[in-house]
């Protein structure tokens, strides 16, 4: 079975434009992956495009030697454009050879260890901007059951805090606190913003609190700031969404830099590089939580390396998206390669808009059009939002 064709599809998802890619055969088969980015979505359609001539026409079911001899063979290496071209190459391949043997992708990764995986919820605090705000939406959250809550407190902050900023940080976090009690995760994220002893003083503000965990504290150009930090920090440290392919996550668990280890599937390498990135962790007693905050083939190629892993630790789960990411592209469960299927159509309605980094701007929380979705959990609708 051969690959005949690769295409890639950008489409606007308000906060970010998510890429899918689609891997075709000479048998018809196909196979559907994600190597959103957020950004360069032009440089990563072109990376997809140029690959086609090191890719097509070979076996489809070679993934270890494609991903292998085509990295060999590209002279510049890593970083996430290129990455992320072989991710989403890489993980349709997996749903094809699920398909080809009509089975999931678990299966072929060496079965189930779980059949579920605790998750915890991003981009519930939609609009919010005071504390008062995010405790009021973290109450609502709470009330669906869900278990654990992420976001990040830190407003346009960049390198270091002023006193009001950190204060302002530090109140939003204790109302989040105050309003869903004692047994609630709460995870900190940082968006790489700090430099070290801020990022080691924000975690000790934080820690009163008992947060899980302290994402990407530090700016992510030096694993030997992240160290440091992870040394001092009174908070556990989590990062690893930027750090691309095996030798990078080398470096990183050598130097002791991450208590929870984050790697991207989608700019990673795709799921068989995760996977062995995962019993690197697992050889260091690192738990794993795969970074998902992107599309719902990323979504449903990350439920399938959860579930193969025995050092898993939770999923991140966007609450909502959109009104169009919703029922089949969520269902995993025992179909056939990733178990999804893209309807091309609705894609191609939502073309590729420029979406600039929001993280410095202070409009973090505004991450979907009012009145624009549906909910992935019962309580939460279209006709009666709780945001």
């Amino acid at each position: 079975m051969k690959i005949s064709d690769i295409k890639i599809y950008t489409m606007d998802a308000f906060r970010t434009n998510w890429a899918f890619i689609k891997v075709e055969t000479d048998e018809g088969l196909y196979g559907w992956g994600e190597a959103t980015l957020g950004t360069q979505e032009m440089a990563l359609e072109g990376c997809v495009n140029d690959f086609k001539r090191l890719i097509v026409g070979r076996d489809a079911h070679e993934i270890e030697r494609l991903l292998f001899e085509v990295y060999r063979d590209c002279y510049w290496k890593g970083g996430p454009v290129m990455m992320s071209a072989l991710s989403g190459i890489e993980i349709a391949l997996w749903d094809i050879k699920g398909k080809f043997y009509n089975t999931p992708v678990y299966n072929l990764l060496g079965g189930k260890m779980r059949d579920r995986v605790k998750m915890y919820a991003n981009a519930w605090f939609v609009n919010a901007r005071t504390p008062e705000d995010f405790a009021s939406a973290a109450k609502k959250v709470k009330a669906l059951g869900i278990q654990a809550l992420k976001w990040d407190p830190f407003g346009k902050a960049h390198m270091t805090l002023s006193r009001a900023e950190m204060d302002r940080a530090v109140a939003i976090v204790g109302a989040v606190r105050e309003a869903v009690g004692p047994e609630m995760e709460i995870l900190i994220e940082c968006h790489g913003r700090f430099n070290h002893y801020t990022a080691v003083e924000a975690s000790r503000e934080l820690a009163p609190f008992k947060p899980m965990l302290m994402e990407e504290p530090v700016v992510p150009d030096s694993n030997d700031s992240l160290a440091w930090v992870r040394d001092h920090s009174s908070v556990p440290v989590a990062a690893g969404e930027r750090f691309y392919g095996m030798y990078a996550w080398n470096d990183v668990l050598r130097k002791n830099c991450v208590d929870i280890a984050q790697p991207d599937i989608f700019h990673n390498m795709g799921l068989l590089t995760s996977k062995k990135v995962a019993a690197m962790c697992e050889a260091n007693h690192v738990p794993v939580s795969f970074h998902n905050p992107s599309g719902p083939i990323s979504n449903a190629a990350i439920l399938q390396l959860a579930a193969t892993t025995p050092n898993f630790l939770i999923h991140e789960m966007m609450l909502t998206d959109g009104s169009f990411r919703r029922d089949g592209c969520l269902l995993i469960g025992d179909k056939p390669g990733l178990g999804i299927e893209v309807n091309v159509e609705e894609v191609e309605k939502r073309p590729y808009k420029p979406r600039n980094l929001r993280h410095y701007t202070g409009t973090l929380t505004d991450i979907r059009p009012k009145g624009d979705t549906f909910y992935y959990f019962d309580g939460l609708d279209r006709d009666h939002p709780v945001f």
